[in-house]
């Protein structure tokens, strides 16, 4: 915002003080309204998409933002980005099997220098340049099996996209991953533990996952350090990687972190006059 702007809208907010009393309540039922109609609108965009054949390969996730967060209490589509964005290194990150974009958009893009994402379903695509476009973000059709895109990244993201591959493709992927990390870069991403009943969440998934060990054995022979971590909601049970040749979000040696020891702060000189200070103010010896 120019300061000129920044200067009239000042003005403006002084001129309208005295009518606050009423534009603030005019102003919060024009949110009710709004907010109503959007919820509406996405659920209807879930019918239609998810309701009427075929399935989609992608999921739009402006009905999550929009309806089903609000409906369900559930905050499970914003893990994926969170978490994900937890690894980010600040260069040049590599999203695999990008869908519609929204993390591309809305987690990695602001804290790194650029994103390409791909995927190879023509609709995903359109989605993402259509809803979820930024200045660093480039949206590729390609399918990763045949096609991935070349270049060195920082971070490559795979999420809630390892689940659509077979055994053998993601064995092949992983190969392929690892050639196009920098030193020390990050793969990072998210998939689900399969049903106690084996029946798929989804009809495009081809493995899911049956615990955290299964999912860390296809990094093992690649990467040296490894993570992998679940939360368990009532009706999906998630996993969270992260893997590298080096450090790994909330490692002893992870830059953005700091820890101390039990053993270390009490012993710590600070500690003890505090300590002392605090026996004092109590009346105690």
């Amino acid at each position: 915002m120019s300061p000129g702007l920044k200067k009239i809208l000042k003005r403006l907010a002084s001129l309208a003080r005295p009518l606050r009393p009423l534009l603030e309540p005019m102003s919060q039922f024009e949110c009710e309204i709004t907010r109503s109609w959007a919820a509406n609108a996405h659920l209807r965009l879930l019918w239609i998409q998810w309701g009427i054949p075929p399935t989609p390969e992608h999921f739009d996730h402006h009905i999550d933002l929009y309806h089903g967060w609000l409906d369900s209490r559930n905050p499970l589509w914003l893990e994926r980005g969170i978490f994900g964005g937890l690894a980010l290194k600040g260069g040049d990150v590599l999203e695999l099997a990008c869908g519609d974009g929204f993390n591309a958009r809305n987690f990695y893009s602001l804290l790194s220098r650029s994103v390409t994402s791909c995927d190879f379903d023509v609709s995903a695509i359109r989605t993402a340049n259509r809803k979820n476009s930024a200045p660093n973000v480039t949206y590729e059709l390609a399918d990763i099996r045949t096609h991935m895109p070349e270049g060195r990244f920082d971070n490559v993201v795979w999420d809630a996209a390892i689940e659509h591959f077979t055994c053998n493709e993601i064995a092949s992927i992983m190969g392929n991953i690892k050639s196009r990390l920098k030193p020390d870069g990050i793969l990072s991403g998210y998939t689900l533990v399969e049903r106690p009943d084996r029946v798929k969440h989804l009809i495009h998934h081809e493995y899911e996952f049956k615990s955290k060990e299964d999912l860390a054995r296809f990094f093992e022979p690649h990467f040296q350090n490894i993570t992998v971590f679940e939360t368990i909601y009532p009706a999906r049970h998630n996993l969270y990687f992260w893997a590298s040749d080096g450090e790994l979000p909330f490692s002893a040696n992870w830059k953005h972190g700091f820890s101390v020891s039990r053993e270390a702060y009490s012993a710590a000189p600070f500690c003890e006059a505090f300590q002392t200070e605090a026996r004092s103010a109590f009346g105690k010896p």
